[in-house]
């Protein structure tokens, strides 16, 4: 039998990452209840993080040898730019290792300068990992599909083998700089008309603005916020929701951050929903009462009616769920309760629901077909090539405005900010204006 210490260091990897995420789901099972709140999100936090970095190793000992120990065996090995380069490379896998820490240590009223540069670090990471991959299937196909894997020359072979990383790194370069120049830019503001039935026609082109997935944290902070809200006074909006996702951070901590959303002041109101990263903070009863200090009500599966300005009599009514990360989590007294959302929501009267995730809508849906509208978010179109297929795959509903059945539309943001790393590939950080349409 094969000990621990006889295992190649990617498996040993693996195993310290099967370990950790056991030892994530026994906390969530059975301890969940016994720690104290601060304990669990520390807990919860620095499980999260380790996990993470486990299976980050894996990769991280790939990217070392494609990048470095290729090179040692050639000629550019006794280059002066080889010591350099392996401390750069060494540096670079550090920062982006570091990246998941700094929501435990790094985390202020505007971002510290390491943290940008750790959570940029991670999406190169990530970009870098998929072409080495890439490049690397492809050149295996090429030497199944031609036959001349062994009878390459050794020179050209080494050549070959050297054009790889230096063609990924390139690669990888350009589009950091591309994506963090996007994510730079102010969201585009996305002007949407949505039909829906059973409105009334006095409440024909009321404008909802919808925010999602703003990520207040180690990467975006008050300046950010504040250019947010200024833009959405801008569109002068009858509603403004925030279908979760808006910190990762504890309340207490935060807070001089988010102060600009203070001067939100939507005539019919401004609510808020929970995102799965609400609940990572462990901070949601002090969330909630923060924001109510904001005049912004958090929609806790509960619903309100929205009154026309023109008369008492028209009405429809906007309900929000808790996002169903609650559930996994075991957070007491929260889980998406849709039957209880929609208590007194009648299909007489348009319902418009507010779910942080597209599974959510979807789950939805099943249970009230009658909902005529959900807003939600959580996919952010992807944020950065190459994550866009897994957030399609594992997603009902990824961006942009879905028609379910004869009277019923979902809207899934692609996110006003983004989490955690500072760039956008293939997506847009996005402020969604909605026009509701009377039939």
């Amino acid at each position: 039998m094969i000990s621990f210490k006889q295992l190649p260091l990617e498996a040993k990897a693996a195993v310290a990452a099967g370990l950790v995420f056991f030892s994530m789901m026994l906390s969530r099972s059975y301890l969940a209840e016994q720690l104290e709140l601060r304990t669990r999100r520390w807990l919860l936090r620095l499980q999260m993080a380790l996990f993470a970095n486990a299976l980050m190793l894996i990769g991280s000992l790939h990217v070392w040898r494609s990048t470095v120990t290729t090179f040692s065996r050639s000629s550019a090995a006794s280059s002066l730019c080889f010591i350099p380069w392996k401390i750069a490379v060494f540096m670079f896998l550090a920062l982006a290792h570091s990246s998941f820490f700094t929501l435990l240590f790094l985390v202020a009223e505007e971002p510290y300068f390491f943290s940008l540069a750790a959570y940029t670090c991670l999406g190169a990471y990530i970009i870098l990992i998929f072409f080495l991959f890439t490049l690397g299937s492809v050149e295996q196909a090429y030497k199944f599909l031609a036959g001349r894997g062994a009878k390459a020359g050794t020179g050209n072979k080494n050549s070959r083998t050297a054009m790889k990383p230096v063609l990924a790194v390139m690669l990888t370069v350009v589009l950091t700089i591309v994506g963090l120049l996007n994510a730079s830019r102010p969201p585009t503001v996305n002007s949407v008309e949505v039909p829906v039935h059973k409105l009334p026609s006095s409440m024909n082109n009321l404008k909802v603005v919808l925010l999602s997935d703003i990520h207040l944290g180690p990467t975006v902070g008050k300046t950010k916020l504040a250019m947010i809200v200024r833009m959405v006074k801008a569109l002068k909006p009858d509603i403004t929701v925030i279908v979760g996702d808006l910190t990762d951070s504890e309340a207490e901590i935060i807070r001089p951050a988010v102060e600009p959303l203070g001067e939100l002041n939507s005539p019919l109101g401004t609510y808020f929903v929970t995102g799965n990263h609400e609940y990572y903070t462990s901070d949601v009863s002090n969330w909630f009462e923060l924001l109510k200090s904001f005049n912004i009500r958090p929609l806790h599966n509960e619903n309100v009616k929205i009154v026309s300005p023109k008369s008492t009599d028209d009405w429809f009514c906007l309900a929000g769920v808790d996002d169903i990360e609650a559930d996994v989590l075991r957070y007491s007294g929260h889980g998406m309760d849709l039957k209880k959302a929609l208590g007194d929501c009648s299909s007489e009267h348009a319902i418009v629901l507010l779910a942080h995730q597209p599974v959510a809508a979807k789950w939805a849906l099943h249970e009230r077909p009658d909902i005529n509208l959900i807003l939600s978010g959580h996919t952010h179109g992807g944020q950065i090539f190459p994550l866009h297929a897994g957030a399609y795959f594992l997603n009902p509903f990824f961006v942009g405005l879905y028609k379910v059945g004869q009277n019923t539309f979902v809207y899934v943001s692609p996110g006003t900010m983004y989490f955690g790393i500072p760039m956008r590939l293939g997506s847009r950080a996005e402020i969604t204006e909605i026009i509701l349409r009377s039939p």
